[in-house]
């Protein structure tokens, strides 16, 4: 059962987007709550959408190309969470594999990449310096909740980009890692969580009456991927029609077990343990990125 549990949160963006995000900005908390709340994903998009914009200017300012990412639809970015219950999205896009294809080939062909390499040596180290500052790029740290830290070098246009948008690169950048690792302190407990173990359970019942006998959301898509690798191109549809299936009986089952409910609840109740440690660092990166995204809207639309 730990297996299982992991698979609910481990790869998931905690505190920011929840383990259990529906796609409809519910981070579990009461409306009435007066602290800052975290973006959809929509808002978070529309965010690095924008940074892509403002790199693009600082660029092109400075006499070099640089290409936008936005090649995928509004729904085709939204993020597949480890609680899906979105049975009208399972239903058009399954898992997302066919996205991920899409984007993996956008990805690389990389125009960015292809453009630097056609430039000669000393362009193309301009074009280093423009983008990210080069060798003269300032270090950030920002230690993390479990100890130790994490660096990341910062300057030139993607530095203009985000001191654009939030303000103070730095002060993101440190808030973003306390934030993004809080999840190791209160994971292990969360996977044993009574209430959660019963309600993946509650989920492996309904999904084995569906004819799709997996012990857990993570079982189910190592499944899908394993028959789709094995099938091939020459059988993509077939692999695919197999894929949208299990992913309607997970979003189906997920909801009519309120796993992502009980998934987002007892994730907020582990994380509100740690406000009197860390509630200045999750509220100051709320902020932050809720301005950004008051910025954002003003530089990019909404993708369609």
């Amino acid at each position: 059962m730990r297996r299982v549990l992991v698979s609910l949160c481990a790869v998931v963006a905690v505190v920011t987007t929840g383990c259990a995000d529906s796609g409809d900005g519910d981070d579990g908390r009461a409306p009435q709550d007066p602290r800052p709340q975290a973006l959809t994903w929509q808002q978070e998009l529309r965010v690095a959408d924008a940074q892509q914009r403002l790199t693009r200017q600082c660029m092109n300012r400075q006499g070099f190309t640089y290409r936008e990412d936005r090649v995928l639809t509004l729904q085709e970015s939204r993020p597949v969470r480890f609680v899906q219950d979105d049975v009208a999205w399972a239903r058009t896009h399954g898992y997302g594999g066919r996205i991920e294809a899409k984007s993996l080939r956008v990805h690389e062909r990389n125009p960015n990449g292809t453009y630097r390499q056609s430039l000669s040596a000393t362009r193309r180290a301009a074009f280093d310096t423009a983008l990210d500052g080069g060798d003269d790029a300032k270090t950030l740290r920002a230690p993390l909740p479990v100890g130790g830290e994490i660096r990341k070098r910062l300057g030139g246009c993607t530095e203009e980009a985000e001191r654009t948008l939030y303000g103070d690169p730095a002060l993101w950048f440190r808030t973003s890692k306390t934030v993004s690792g809080l999840n190791a302190l209160y994971g292990e407990e969360l996977m044993e969580d009574r209430r959660l173990t019963s309600a993946v359970r509650a989920w492996a019942r309904c999904m084995e009456h569906a004819g799709q006998p997996y012990e857990g959301p993570r079982a189910a898509r190592e499944a899908v991927r394993v028959r789709t690798s094995r099938l091939g191109e020459a059988r993509a549809d077939e692999a695919f029609a197999a894929e949208r299936k299990t992913a309607v009986a997970d979003a189906t089952c997920a909801r009519e077990t309120s796993l992502r409910a009980v998934a987002t609840a007892r994730e907020t109740y582990y994380q509100d343990r740690l406000r009197d440690r860390f509630g200045k660092d999750i509220d100051t990166h709320r902020h932050l990125a809720q301005q950004a995204y008051d910025r954002a809207v003003r530089i990019v639309p909404e993708r369609d």
